[in-house]
């Protein structure tokens, strides 16, 4: 799989039926390794290790109704409280990070209102902040530790 501008993962990796799977820690089970996935596991495991972000307040694929449809977000970091606070989607670090895929975001953002919103493609990483009252988004520097979120 390709160089990501993260830190190593120690990743659980087999093979299974011939195909190469990851462990994840989030879903506790399997899943197929594809760019994407590789992607997110080793952000997720970045968010976990170096910023500090509780396993027990992660989830993959997390399910969300959207106009009737059925979407899932790549990613959500809740709060104490389970008040979904960050929602995060991956690309393939061959897929350039666009508007379009901000457009994604913001649109499962309509749903879950959260403060903070990440892209990834495992080569460039997107954060911003919401500011609801203002109804503008700041980006930041650098994904921000978990104790600093609000």
């Amino acid at each position: 799989m390709a160089s990501l501008n993260l830190p190593p993962a120690a990743l659980k990796l087999f093979i299974i039926d011939g195909k190469q799977a990851v462990f994840d820690v989030l879903r506790n089970k399997m899943i197929l390794l594809t760019p994407e996935e590789w992607v997110r596991q080793h952000f997720v495991h970045f968010l976990i290790s170096d910023k500090k972000y509780p396993q027990s307040l992660m989830g993959n694929e997390i399910l969300l109704t959207l106009n009737g449809m059925k979407k899932r977000c790549d990613t959500v970091v809740y709060k104490k409280d389970l008040t979904p606070l960050v929602i995060i989607e991956y690309k393939a670090p061959h897929i350039k990070i666009t508007q379009e895929v901000f457009n994604q975001i913001c649109r499962y953002n309509f749903v879950l209102k959260v403060n903070y919103l990440i892209v990834s493609n495992g080569i460039n990483h997107y954060c911003c902040k919401m500011n609801y009252e203002n109804k503008t988004y700041t980006f930041l520097k650098e994904i921000p530790l978990y104790s600093e979120l609000d």
